[in-house]
């Protein structure tokens, strides 16, 4: 429950710095939690990209003030806006009237009432999972750079940029040869290949690993990573790609975590892929988490 109650203080910060600079690294510190994490948690959470929310509460809010008498300008500036005419794109494209039109009495508007997460038994289907303790591990592979904002804050457009290219990078790595570099520097240490997302707060450059776990020399071609020393919380899963392991992903974020007693560490995601039929995957999610503070 403390998990919970942090998710919501950070929701806070938001709604009392709406006609502020909000940092997204401050919205994550009070999460207990890193930019990625908190972002991904909340796009689960709310369906909606984090930037989103905060541009639709601003507009509502914005609406609220011209409806009292501010000037257009004046507002625009209260909510972000470098000028009146970025403002009025947005406005309208959110209330579908120009702000000056908002202004007037009996101007029909719209509002993004702001949000807050609580727990909703569902009596769903039950979440096996196992915690596991495990040292460094080492993996040799391929990488990209993922996209990651504005000094980290993701909007609608580098989220859409992320989920376009991982998997058209695998796709890549599948058809020029790394793909089998990279099963063929299996040993036993090896479970499967992984999808290793390296997003931790206070790197400088966010980045998605395909390979494998080793002790094998690197091929040319391949590099190395070294995952710290974590505790993970483990889902098995199986089913169509990549629906199956997003549904499984939601469902660690809205249902299992708000009452485990476990929050999410500062390391990377793993996904296990144990075959290589899309059609009917078995997979393994990998999630780093401590005991709640």
């Amino acid at each position: 429950m403390e998990w919970l109650k942090r998710l919501n203080q950070s929701l806070e910060y938001i709604e009392d710095n709406l006609d502020k600079d909000i940092e997204y690294e401050k919205i994550a510190k009070i999460a207990g939690c890193s930019v990625y994490h908190f972002q991904r948690m909340f796009s689960y959470m709310a369906e909606m990209p984090l930037s989103e929310y905060i541009r639709s509460r601003r507009l509502t809010k914005a609406a609220f003030d011209l409806q009292t008498g501010d000037k257009v300008i004046d507002v625009a500036l209260r909510y972000g806006y470098d000028s009146p005419t970025a403002f009025n794109r947005a406005f309208q494209k959110f209330h579908n009237v120009s702000p000056s039109k908002a202004q007037k009495e009996g101007t029909c508007l719209k509002a993004h009432p702001p949000i807050s997460f609580k727990i909703t038994v569902k009596g769903v289907e039950r979440m096996e999972y196992s915690i596991v303790k495990k040292g460094e591990m080492r993996i040799v592979g391929t990488k990209i750079e993922l996209n990651k904002g504005n000094n980290g804050q993701m909007d609608e457009s580098s989220m859409a940029e992320n989920f376009k290219n991982v998997p058209a990078f695998w796709q890549t790595v599948g058809q020029d040869g790394r793909l089998n570099k990279i099963i063929s520097s299996m040993d036993s240490k090896s479970k499967g290949v992984l999808g290793v997302s390296a997003c931790m707060a206070n790197v400088e450059k966010w980045m998605y690993y395909i390979g494998v776990e080793t002790d094998k020399e690197v091929i040319e071609g391949l590099e190395e990573y070294i995952i710290p020393a974590t505790t993970w919380a483990i889902f098995k899963g199986t089913g169509a790609m990549p629906t199956a392991i997003q549904n499984i992903e939601k469902r660690i974020v809205t249902e299992w975590f708000p009452t485990s007693g476990y929050e999410y560490a500062d390391a990377p995601d793993i996904e296990v892929y144990l075959n290589q039929d899309p059609a009917n995957s078995e997979f393994e999610v990998w999630v780093p988490v401590r005991e709640c503070k």
